[in-house]
């Protein structure tokens, strides 16, 4: 069973504080706009920097007269109601989001549709501080997209084998899902709501950090960084941040070992988040 390091308290500078460069996030918006499709689908790890690159990308495209609509998979978690419907029906730790099957796949599928065709959209926002989506009189509308930038931790991700989930692979697993029961529900969420959202993202680029060993240092920067941005509301401490993670570990390190064949392109990060040399540039 994988143990998880505390994450450390002392945040190294890393991308999502000071944004990548920008040649780089040039030669993003160079690649994403090369293919016939009006969607680009960025894939990495919880904490990667793929929101600070989208929107990086998305000013980018702004100054060449371009409307680019970033979207995370993040914005179509389920309400903390639903989610407490599935904690009670299925298993507690389905009220939690994060694992696939908190997520309303139908509703991204449609606003991607929308978005592709030239449709006028409403735009879901969740507050992860709230833990909620905000209600749709608060969605902002956009009526035109000359690319959309989807990101998420799992993209494309397919389900594991039976036979795999059957060891717990952390302490949330063994000790709040001793015989499988949430894990089970989750890769069958995977392998029934998802496949449609997937066929929706032709083109997939990897932004690959060394390994999950990496993600509680990551997402605790996030929430320093959400805590930072809402002063007056309170954010998830160290310790709900290392139970957490634990939640997306399970696919975390399935993906890390399928996405490889599954992205059009691939870029390693050191542990800072910084593109290393010899990772081939998007084209």
């Amino acid at each position: 069973m994988a143990t998880l390091a505390h994450p450390a308290s002392d945040a190294a500078a890393h991308p999502p504080g000071h944004g990548y460069d920008a040649s780089f996030v040039a030669a993003i918006l160079d690649a994403a706009l090369a293919g016939d499709s009006r969607i680009y689908a960025l894939a990495g790890l919880q904490g990667t920097g793929k929101s600070t690159l989208s929107a990086q990308v998305a000013a980018l495209g702004a100054q060449r007269g371009l409307r680019v609509v970033p979207l995370s998979i993040d914005d179509f978690y389920f309400g903390h109601g639903e989610r407490q419907r599935l904690g009670r029906e299925v298993h507690p730790l389905c009220a939690t989001r994060g694992a696939p099957g908190s997520h309303d796949a139908a509703l991204a599928c449609a606003v991607l549709d929308a978005l592709r065709e030239g449709r006028t959209a409403a735009l879901p926002r969740f507050d992860k501080i709230a833990d909620d989506r905000l209600p749709e009189s608060q969605w902002p509308r956009v009526a035109h997209a000359d690319l959309v930038l989807f990101e998420g931790w799992f993209l494309k991700v397919p389900p594991q084998a039976p036979a795999e989930l059957v060891a717990p692979l952390n302490a949330l697993e063994r000790d709040e899902d001793p015989h499988g029961r949430w894990r089970r529900w989750s890769n069958d969420a995977l392998a029934r709501d998802y496949p449609p959202l997937w066929a929706r993202l032709p083109r997939l680029l990897l932004l690959r950090g060394p390994g999950f060993e990496v993600v509680p240092q990551w997402r605790w920067q996030q929430e320093q960084t959400l805590q930072a941005q809402h002063p007056g509301r309170q954010a998830m401490s160290q310790a709900q941040v290392l139970r957490f993670v634990q939640f997306f570990e399970r696919v975390s390190r399935h993906a890390l070992r399928v996405w490889p064949a599954l992205a059009e392109r691939s870029i390693d990060l050191d542990a800072q988040r910084r593109p290393l040399a010899g990772s081939p540039a998007p084209a």
